[in-house]
């Protein structure tokens, strides 16, 4: 069964923009910490093709603890000032604290980016409550921050499938709508770049569940791993993971690189035959 995203906007797949409320963020390092640069990010992306805004406000990786408080007021400001000015842009807040999805969501959020997978139980349940979309995550058991070590699956792709859509239909017991769910591999988040390119090569059996899919590729370190490059180098691998994921079906990426994505959706739907070139005048003329 098949579960058409309320997220979807046209042909292409959904684009997810990034705006970090941190001052520590491992790609942009605080570009849009300041509440002007986020809220003036926000106006390009959208500009740029972006559907979903993705608002977060603790760094990923390991860091300065940012208590719950602190995290709501980095996102919940953003998400209302977002929400006032483009009233009609799905507002995604990344986090994976019930407390700070509440209040994001009262601000205008209308999805919440689990990226540690029901670390927080009461996070689904708020999902739930206020009828919001919830991303279904797979971390392998990862604590929130923390980096994997020596980890080990029998079959990654078999494992996230399993997690991914169990939490997927646990939302909907929950109260979450079916078409506001997406599942997501989690690249690098419990993972080698092993698994990571594992995930992208048989993308097509996660597509194959139903739900639709959320890749979160930009600019991480298995692709950095992948091809040698450093964090602000990966563009170019990311554009093509992204290619290749598309292809597959994939139904959203979360991007650093919104124009760039756009151009690589666009190119590979005219491929398949999924929608026209934007401007043909060649031999036409």
């Amino acid at each position: 069964m098949s579960f058409p995203s309320a997220y979807a906007t046209g042909d292409l797949p959904v684009i997810m923009a990034i705006i970090n409320r941190t001052p520590d963020s491992f790609y942009d390092k605080g570009a849009t910490f300041e509440d002007t640069k986020a809220l003036e990010r926000v106006a390009t992306v959208i500009e740029q093709g972006a559907g979903i805004i993705d608002i977060g406000g603790v760094k990923a990786g390991p860091g300065e603890f940012v208590s719950a408080a602190e995290e709501i007021d980095r996102v919940v400001p953003t998400i209302a000032a977002v929400h006032a000015r483009f009233p009609d842009v799905a507002i995604s807040v990344d986090t994976w604290r019930a407390d700070v999805a509440d209040e994001a969501i009262r601000a205008g959020a209308t999805l919440v980016n689990d990226t540690w997978a029901g670390h927080d139980p009461e996070l689904l349940e708020v999902a739930g409550h206020h009828r919001v979309g919830y991303v279904c995550s797979h971390t392998g058991g990862v604590v929130p921050r923390t980096r994997p070590h020596r980890v080990h699956f029998d079959d990654v792709v078999a494992d996230v499938i399993r997690e991914t859509t169990l939490l997927a239909e646990k939302a909907v017991r929950a109260g979450v709508p079916e078409d506001r769910i997406f599942i997501d591999p989690t690249h690098d988040f419990g993972k080698n770049t092993f698994h990571g390119l594992e995930l992208l090569r048989r993308i097509d059996e996660i597509v194959a569940t139903g739900w639709p899919v959320l890749m979160a590729l930009s600019n991480k370190d298995f692709i950095g791993e992948t091809v040698n490059r450093p964090v602000d180098q990966r563009v170019p691998g990311t554009l093509a993971a992204t290619a290749w994921a598309a292809a597959r079906g994939c139904a959203a990426f979360r991007v650093h690189e919104v124009a760039d994505t756009f151009d690589v959706l666009q190119m590979t739907a005219a491929i398949k035959g999924d929608t026209a070139p934007l401007n043909t005048m060649r031999g036409l003329v």
